[in-house]
């Protein structure tokens, strides 16, 4: 599938011109491209932002995040890029919203902690064109299409707002969601 996908394919190559050690492009990039092919979708939708997460805990710069989405714009203007270090990721919990979660310690705990299991999904592309996955809880929920809450950090309300505001329901009429 991600093969398939001439955009998601130019967005992993151009992520990975980065350098980064330790990353994927995950959550709903990943998640429509399966949705809309299990679903039989002859148009793929639309990438509607591209989540780039990495894992850098020696990262130094407090504008390292906003670098590097630079650099994507620079490199695929069409798209829009948000990139997170998931090491730093407590810290904007902290500042933004006053809540404490504890520091993850790798890429794949911080996909980990995604509000619905079947978008705890990611891909990665190395230097050999080989795709690499991270699903730290599988790929089940994501390619039975079934949307379930992930409590490890997202709140019910959250899970419910996601679920409303991204109209999954609607765009993916053979979903099953889980009440929450």
């Amino acid at each position: 599938m991600v093969r398939s996908s001439s955009s998601v394919m130019a967005a992993l190559r151009v992520v990975r011109s980065l350098g980064l050690n330790s990353w994927c492009i995950g959550a709903g990039a990943v998640r429509s491209l399966v949705w809309d092919a299990l679903h039989g979708y002859e148009r793929p939708s639309a990438i509607e932002d591209v989540d780039v997460v990495y894992f850098d805990d020696a990262a130094d710069s407090p504008g390292q995040d906003a670098d590097l989405e630079r650099r994507l714009r620079e490199a695929m203007p069409a798209l829009r890029w948000e990139v997170t270090n998931q090491a730093t990721v407590h810290d904007w919990f902290a500042n933004n919203f006053g809540q404490v979660v504890p520091p993850v310690r790798s890429l794949e705990e911080g996909v980990g902690t995604w509000p619905e299991f079947a978008t705890c999904v990611g891909v990665n592309l190395n230097d050999e064109e080989s795709i690499g996955v991270v699903a730290p809880h599988g790929l089940d929920d994501l390619f039975e299409l079934l949307v379930r809450h992930n409590p490890l950090r997202a709140s019910a309300a959250t899970y419910r707002q996601r679920v409303q505001s991204k109209r999954f329901g609607e765009r993916w009429p053979l979903l099953s969601i889980e009440e929450c």
